[in-house]
């Protein structure tokens, strides 16, 4: 069986990672700063990474075999207000983390994102340079250069996701479902694309990933572009709600603190190849998404914090 040290756990890909996995190949080391999960069987701990001795103290006594890194400050306006803490949480933590790992041979995963790059080109793949507009954006791109300088076995994957979380309003999905259900309308974004991939797709591509030993950097997204309108009208749609209540709008509109890039379209030809198959579908990802809200799934996970 294999140990996995699981950092933010009470985020929306932490908890669904280590509740999907935890208990069949793997036993799940979850930690978070927060309150400790309740009613998990994964193992959940709480403690402050960046306290000295923290770190080592936790490697020490659960010896993992594999670290999935999935903390980070991921408001992106929240990065604007605080930058100084942005970059200790998202560009510095994972250097320490990775350097740690490289010194006991242990298998990391650095968690990173789309928004590396400033949107004006699209389709980019692992090749392409970053140009981050945010200080989000900047702070997770100085933390895939550190963790990829610090360990050369690290595999670091470029994500966009969505799923339910415990506070119901850490995925635009959520957005989507919260807003239709009680007949509100909402701003879908015409003029801004990305490749959105359900969390459970995720969870075993990148598991997948782990267990074939895939090093250095990799678009971990869907394999379907759609603009974030399209994206609220497919759920307004499978969910049985009216796709009229999501109306087109542009970003500019959206009063939002932060530059957002308009084409976060990633590539994913290197990870396909490399899984020798292609990534999970955007209709069967949001399919899952809605068997779990039929099945009382986010009333499930909300108990939990």
């Amino acid at each position: 069986m294999t140990r996995i040290l699981l950092t933010g756990a009470s985020g929306l890909l932490g908890l669904n990672l280590a509740l999907a996995v935890d208990g069949k190949k793997n036993q799940v080391y979850g930690v978070a700063n927060t309150i400790p999960m309740r009613w998990v069987d994964f193992k959940s701990i709480q403690a402050e990474l960046t306290e000295d001795g923290v770190l080592d103290r936790l490697l020490d006594e659960y010896t993992p075999e594999v670290i999935i890194h999935c903390a980070a400050i991921a408001n992106v306006d929240d990065c604007e207000a605080k930058p100084e803490l942005a970059k200790k949480i998202n560009a510095e933590l994972p250097g320490q983390i990775a350097r740690a790992a490289a010194d006991r041979k242990i298998k990391m995963v650095q968690i990173s994102t789309d928004a590396v790059f400033d949107g004006q080109q699209g389709n980019y793949a692992e090749t392409d340079q970053p140009n981050p507009l945010s200080v989000y954006a900047r702070t997770k791109w100085e933390g895939e250069q550190a963790v990829l300088e610090a360990n050369s076995n690290a595999l670091v994957a470029r994500v966009n996701f969505y799923g339910w979380s415990v506070t119901g309003k850490r995925s635009l999905a959520e957005w989507f479902v919260n807003n239709l259900s009680e007949g509100q309308q909402v701003k879908g974004f015409t003029d801004i694309l990305f490749c959105p991939m359900m969390v459970l797709d995720l969870v075993d591509t990148m598991m997948e990933s782990v267990e074939k030993d895939l090093c250095g950097l990799y678009h971990m997204v869907g394999p379907e572009t759609m603009s974030k309108y399209d994206f609220g009208r497919a759920i307004a749609n499978k969910f049985g709600f009216d796709p009229e209540l999501v109306q087109a709008a542009s970003v500019l509109d959206g009063g939002l603190k932060a530059a957002r890039s308009p084409n976060l379209t990633l590539n994913t030809s290197k990870l396909a190849a490399a899984l020798g198959h292609d990534l999970p579908a955007f209709d069967s990802g949001l399919q899952k998404f809605f068997d779990q809200y039929r099945r009382g799934y986010p009333q499930y996970i909300k108990s939990l914090s």
